[in-house]
């Protein structure tokens, strides 16, 4: 049983760095970070699997458990490099995918252009089917059609299959039907039908989330099989779980079949482990910011309880599940940690537009070749460049695995931005940092001001390798005086990984107006669901003890579209409910409505919880003596302070309480405190910096 793991390694994957925590059963930490290697994302991992063993008295064999968040779904839509999908619906639906929901995520903006669909109109086909909206049959479904046009598909090279027919979610003979039928006159190809992975009304949401998990799930299937493979070349014998896209775990067979639930893996993991962070230093209001390589993103915890909503889009630019503003991407209707993502890191290639001004990113420059100051045949400067040639980074990082070269870094900065913009090399280096901070500030207020929250409420808890070169910058634009550095923010999100508990999702249609609904069929309902959840944990060696089960109710006014999930116990009592969502819908929209309320669907949360998994009370905090600085550099804290010298600590022998300016260096990352700020590590190594 799960009780009796306790060596387990966290693993998150971001575009320059993998980055693993491995806690022993004494509860001490060893962390890792390892160069991460895109074109077999797999190899990274298993490097640093050796180099973190390599720090410890354990051996391969001793190892229990790893967890792993993976950015190879995100960016399999990101770069457009999925399986060959096709799409089979009912007659009459084929261009449900392309029609969407008949809307702009700008109402203004002329120059938008609709994301292409990823599966092109000539691979979306028909057959004769029909289900009627109370589950009836219609017109039965003509299986011989069904293989006629799955073989002219097959015949293009198509790899995986959509289905998703009309009212299935009300009645799906039909769709598990033409699921069996494909598989054994196919037994090469790839299917998913919408029931098995979203069971639920609205046709545009099901068909899209449907089509994202048949054109992940060959991708992201071959990556856990070419890992799991690695794992057991190096002598371990545990299992593999896989953050989703709520914080949560899930088994690698269960990313394997539905990966639409693991998009954004590594990013919600982050969150999770903000927020118990928080709650071990009764800080329930946080703003979790995390910048890696490649991206930065943001999330809220507010009265320590973390943000979630039920769908989101993946979109290039910044990606938001905000209620408000959609059409802007591929939609997935999942649960999912509430986070807005820009394609600003450290890695973010800074180039001028066509208007001549600086902007960076979405384009990164990975691992490979990398930043130009890595010397290893990158020519377009980053992020990192221009920080290391303002002074905020140290000649190497990682532990010394990474040398940086300053002045290869000031020459590209000063070629590809400087000439064309009449500055220096600083000046220009400072204005892509200037440009970085404000798309990160944009990703913060989408969650916060743009949800009606004021960010200076709040703690900006910045973690990723990159997060605290960035986070008192970034706290100045938004007026935020307080931010929290975890002992090992580099390598936060790993960390998160091991916070977490192990969920599964069902989903059942449900219904009816509020005050009308019939108790027992809801209790039966419900019953079947919480009788399906805790066999599945039960069968992954979850203990009875450790199972518990949340139950939700979707509800909208009459005539709406949307829905909002509320919680709901045993006996079910819709006034409660109704109160409930009332609350609720006021809360987000800032008003609220007299019309009657119906219920659409149930959803329940089957979770496992882990008792082995990292609670930050606990977490040993050995700290060598006190030293004194172990070196001064010039620090270019902006213009009007100009270069400032400034003392640099190593991290671990810092002193207990300094005032900026100043410069903390770790393996992980580095942190900038700027001039007149204080800051104070607390007996966990955790550090609190007060701005002025």
């Amino acid at each position: 049983m799960r009780a009796g793991r306790s060596n387990r390694i966290g693993v998150d994957i971001g575009g320059t760095f993998t980055d693993l925590v491995l806690i022993d059963a004494e509860g001490r930490l060893f962390h890792n970070k390892t160069a991460s290697t895109p074109a077999a994302p797999e190899q990274a991992v298993l490097d640093g699997i050796r180099a973190i063993i390599a720090q410890t008295d354990l051996d391969f064999a001793d190892i229990d458990e790893i967890v792993h968040g993976t950015t190879v779904g995100s960016n399999t839509l990101l770069q457009k490099v999925g399986a060959r999908t096709g799409l089979i619906t009912t007659r009459g639906f084929r261009d449900v995918l392309e029609i969407g929901r008949l809307r702009t995520p700008g109402m203004f903006d002329l120059q938008w252009s609709k994301p292409e669909p990823l599966v092109a109109r000539r691979h979306r086909l028909e057959v004769t089917e029909r289900i009627a909206f109370d589950g009836s049959i219609i017109l039965p479904l003509d299986e011989d059609e069904l293989v006629t046009v799955t073989r002219d598909l097959v015949d293009e090279g198509i790899e995986s299959i959509a289905l998703c027919f009309l009212n299935s979610y009300r009645n799906p003979v039909h769709e598990q039907r033409a699921g069996q039928v494909l598989s054994e006159a196919f037994p090469d190809l790839r299917v998913t039908t919408s029931v098995s992975v979203l069971p639920e009304a609205k046709e545009y949401e099901r068909t899209s989330t449907t089509v994202v998990n048949a054109y992940v799930a060959p991708v992201l299937g071959k990556y856990l099989t070419r890992l799991e493979e690695g794992i057991a070349g190096l002598g371990i014998n545990a299992p593999l779980l896989v953050g989703n896209s709520n914080g949560a775990l899930a088994s690698s067979e269960t990313a394997r079949s539905k990966p639409v639930f693991f998009i954004s893996s590594g990013r919600a993991a982050g969150v999770v482990g903000g927020g118990r962070l928080g709650q071990a230093l009764d800080l329930p209001d946080l703003v979790v910011f995390d910048m890696g390589g490649t991206t930065a993103s943001a999330s809220l915890v507010q009265n320590g309880e973390l943000s979630r909503v039920s769908e989101y889009e993946f979109r290039a630019g910044i990606s938001t599940p905000s209620r408000f503003i959609k059409a802007g991407g591929y939609m997935m209707s999942v649960p999912t940690v509430d986070v807005a993502e820009v394609g600003s890191g450290a890695g973010s290639i800074a180039h001028l537009d066509s208007a001549g001004l600086i902007k960076v990113g979405p384009i990164s420059a990975g691992a490979d070749p990398g930043p130009v100051c890595y010397d290893m045949g990158g020519t377009r400067p980053t992020v990192t460049d221009a920080n290391l040639v303002l002074g905020y980074l140290p000649a190497s990082i990682a532990g010394g695995a990474r040398q940086l070269s300053v002045d290869k870094a000031r020459e590209a900065i000063a070629g590809t931005l400087g000439e064309a913009l009449q500055l220096d090399a600083v000046e220009a280096a400072f204005g892509v940092r200037e440009v970085t901070n404000a798309n990160m500030a944009r990703a913060i207020r989408a969650v916060t001001v743009e949800r009606g929250v004021d960010p200076r409420d709040f703690t900006l808890a910045a973690i990723g390798g990159s997060g605290p070169v960035h986070a008192a910058s970034i706290a100045e634009l938004l007026s935020i005086k307080r931010l929290l550095i975890p002992a090992s923010p580099g390598v936060f999100t790993a960390m998160g990984m091991l916070a977490g508990d192990v969920e599964r999702y069902y989903i059942a249609p449900f219904a009816g107006e509020l005050e009308t609904l019939d108790a027992t069929a809801l209790r039966e309902l419900t019953g079947r669901l919480r009788q399906q959840a805790t066999e599945t944990l039960r069968a992954e060696g979850i203990a009875d003890d450790c199972i518990e089960c949340i139950t939700e109710i979707n509800l909208h006014f009459r005539g709406q579209e949307m829905t909002l999930a509320v919680p709901f116990d045993e006996p079910f009592d819709p006034a409660v409910v109704r109160g409930q969502f009332l609350d609720m819908y006021q809360s987000i929209y800032s008003y609220s409505s007299s019309d009657s309320i119906e219920a659409v669907s149930i959803r329940l949360t089957g979770r496992g919880l882990l008792p082995g998994k990292l609670d930050f009370r606990k977490i040993s905090a050995d700290r060598p003596e006190v030293a004194e600085p172990k070196s001064r550099r010039d620090v270019y804290f902006g213009r009007d302070s100009g270069w400032v010298s400034t003392p640099v600590y190593a991290r671990p022998t810092a002193p207990r309480s300094l005032e900026g300016p100043a410069i903390l260096e770790a393996a992980d990352s580095t942190v900038v405190i700027p001039p007149a700020a204080t800051a104070r590590l607390d007996p966990q190594l955790n550090l609190h910096i007060e701005l002025a």
